[in-house]
């Protein structure tokens, strides 16, 4: 049991390592002088949770294990160097929500100074962004099904291959973009989920290990909401006294999910990304199930227009442009895309055919 604790203690220290060690590197590299001293700052908390466990694994009797830069610290910051720390930003955010805990000693003193200043109004606006990202996934994932699938359609147009090969190859580019996008977004909201249940399981970890940093910690929340002290400290008494209360508690201030959904169902996602792809994949397809020859074609670019109109909307409503504006950049996109397959397929058909 012992064993397995300290397995356990060393694996969080190595987490707050590495969390530590890479924001210390975004600070580095951070253009902004304000954002650089706020991931300076996190950096610094992270290394304070770090000294947390060092201590634990010291009143065990377990060495403390050396100190090593792990491969994902190596390789987010090779490419905040190379393509600047924004490039990164959507996979190391999560981490700046979920890491924001407090220093195991004198947590009252150290909180404030720990947390970024728009953290609040990041926890304020979570709920409104989430739905207003679930329609930008939805627009996305059709434009590049459409997107993708009328270049396949040109390009085999242009080779002069006839109705059936462009049909089967539009039916193939439907089924093959439409399973990888799945698979991906099975994948990353796996990969989330993963993530979550570790920062989870590592401040499971400090509760059971140290309930009185759990119950300040509580406490800092209550104030930073603007409880005074004593009523902050009154009601994170009554929270610690329910290990799992105070554990859902912490999860949904620190992390900003729900512990019973940890970002929602993997399968869901995959499905409604399959769903959406093929939807917008289907457009410059469907006429060739009808039609052949060159009203195909021209059918299949009023589909193919219809669709983009439809994903010029939806775009505006998430960018703030016209409509207008977001349906001719739809069009004019898609056209230059569109374009260059049908020469390079014409071309092809021309070399290989003979």
């Amino acid at each position: 049991m012992t064993r397995h604790r300290a397995r356990r203690f060393c694996n969080n220290l190595r987490i707050e390592r590495d969390n530590a060690a890479l924001y210390a590197r975004l600070a580095d590299l951070a253009t902004d002088a304000r954002l650089g001293q706020v991931y300076w700052r996190i950096a610094q908390g992270e290394q304070l949770n770090a000294q947390f466990w060092e201590a634990r694994l010291r009143e065990m009797g377990v060495p403390v294990p050396i100190s090593r830069i792990g491969l994902r610290v190596r390789a987010l910051g090779w490419f905040a160097r190379h393509f600047g720390t924004e490039f990164v930003m959507p996979t190391v955010v999560r981490m700046e929500h979920a890491d924001h805990a407090a220093t195991p000693v004198d947590r009252s003193g150290h909180r404030d100074h720990f947390i970024a200043p728009h953290e609040a109004d990041q926890r304020d606006h979570r709920h409104r962004t989430q739905s207003g990202n679930t329609l930008r996934a939805a627009v996305l994932g059709a434009n590049d099904g459409l997107v993708s699938n009328v270049s396949l359609v040109m390009g085999m147009a242009g080779a002069a291959t006839g109705d059936r090969a462009i049909l089967l190859a539009g039916l193939a580019g439907l089924v093959a973009g439409a399973c990888s996008m799945a698979l991906g977004e099975w994948l990353s909201v796996n990969s989330s989920r993963e993530f979550y249940q570790a920062q989870i399981t590592e401040r499971a970890e400090r509760l059971a290990v140290s309930p009185d940093d759990g119950r300040e910690h509580i406490a800092g929340i209550y104030r930073d909401k603007g409880l005074e002290r004593a009523a902050a400290e009154h009601l994170a008494e009554h929270i610690a006294e329910t290990p799992r209360a105070a554990l859902d508690m912490m999860v949904r201030e620190d992390l900003g999910v729900d512990p019973g959904e940890l970002g929602g169902s993997a399968w869901g996602a995959a499905i409604s990304s399959f769903c959406l792809f093929a939807c917008g994949a289907m457009f410059p397809v469907a006429p060739y199930f009808f039609v052949g020859g060159s009203t195909a074609l021209i059918v299949s670019g009023c589909t193919t227009a219809a669709g983009l109109a439809l994903i010029g909307i939806g775009t505006s409503l998430f960018t703030g442009r016209s409509m207008l504006f977001s349906i001719a950049r739809q069009f004019g996109i898609t056209a230059a895309a569109a374009a260059i397959t049908y020469a390079v397929g014409h071309l092809l058909g021309t070399v290989l055919v003979g």
